[in-house]
């Protein structure tokens, strides 16, 4: 660091680095979050002029008059200078880390300045928005069963919602896509509730709590809200909902194999084949493909399993017994009676 230090004061000798303190301040936003008790608290770095508190500060679609300024330590000043690192209170939101943020005169151009780049930021947003293509609506159908989930997130400061966003995105998969469609700094209010309830989305809350109001309008909706404190949980959270959602792999397990000795034709039965079990397990509720010369020329259900002239429920390798495949007559000696389920395999990300 000491290094790092001297380096960053012999560039800005060689290159004749300077400042004009004496004009209005701007800079550039490091952090933003949302401070229990005192509001939304930025983290600015003046890069020219001097902050002092009282000036009306615009940044993005953020404005505010600057009610206190703290140092590195926390502690209280009054003005900041020229490549000085300061909190402020006073915005009215939390501006993205990387903003930049200039002082102005007269509060009523900031505000008018502050409200037309949000509106620019909807529109933006609504002509960013993808729309169902063919090509899009063929892969989905190519795919199989497409599912989307929609996220809302919510966090007090403005990298950890940036952190999580990414990560949430980053679980998506070609069968389930996550969106996140809204995120901001914030607790949770009754538009987030509402937006939620127009895009079918879940909220998710880290380190904030939904208003009083808020959380009575989304148990009335039936808005499911989560609420965390630590990331990775979150993460692992969304992670086993997307799991569910996947549809679960299917593997065959073949369970017994018999070999036709002889065939019995029975009135109003059909053809019984007398087998001898060669390998596994055969049971009476199984799904069965008649295997003649290595080819398969039947698959369906067993109709019937005897031993001798009773019923059974299962005949273990090596015994005898007599079979009928459910709607399946063409049986002859020397073909194999394959026993099989289908076993589905829950998927993992």
């Amino acid at each position: 660091m000491d290094k790092l230090l001297d380096k960053v004061l012999l560039e800005t000798d060689l290159l004749e680095l300077k400042a004009n303190p004496n004009k209005m301040a701007l800079g550039a936003v490091i952090e933003s979050s949302l401070d229990k008790g005192r509001g939304y608290l930025a983290t600015v770095l003046v890069q020219e002029g001097t902050l002092r508190q009282g000036d009306m500060v615009l940044c993005g679609s953020y404005y505010g008059k600057v009610k206190s300024i703290f140092n590195e330590r926390g502690q209280k000043v009054e003005y900041a200078g020229p490549s000085t690192p300061v909190s402020i209170l006073g915005l009215n939101g939390a501006p993205a880390a990387g903003e930049k943020f200039n002082v102005l005169a007269d509060e009523k151009e900031a505000k008018s300045i502050a409200n037309k780049r949000e509106q620019l930021i909807r529109i933006q947003g609504i002509k960013t928005q993808k729309h169902m293509t063919l090509e899009e609506i063929g892969r989905r159908i190519a795919i199989g069963n497409f599912k989307e989930l929609n996220v809302i997130v919510k966090g007090d400061v403005d990298g950890s919602v940036e952190a999580l966003s990414d990560s949430l995105i980053k679980l998506s998969t070609e069968e389930v896509k996550v969106n996140v469609i809204h995120k901001a700094v914030g607790a949770i209010s009754e538009s987030d509730i509402l937006l939620a309830e127009a895009s079918d989305a879940v909220i998710i809350g880290f380190q904030v709590r939904p208003s009083v109001d808020a959380r009575k309008t989304a148990e009335k909706e039936g808005i499911e809200i989560r609420l965390y404190s630590v990331i990775y949980d979150c993460i692992n959270e969304v992670k086993d909902g997307i799991e569910g959602m996947l549809e679960p792999e299917k593997k065959e397990e073949v369970t017994a194999s018999a070999e036709v000795k002889q065939t019995f034709k029975i009135s109003k039965v059909g053809t019984i084949a007398g087998c001898l079990v060669r390998d596994g397990k055969m049971t009476n509720k199984t799904q069965v493909r008649l295997i003649r010369d290595g080819i398969v020329i039947y698959t369906g259900e067993l109709s019937s399993l005897q031993r001798g002239k009773d019923a059974a429920k299962e005949v273990p390798s090596g015994m005898e017994c007599g079979i009928g495949i459910a709607n399946f007559n063409d049986i002859k000696e020397g073909d194999v009676i394959e026993a099989y389920h289908i076993i589905e395999i829950k998927r993992t990300l």
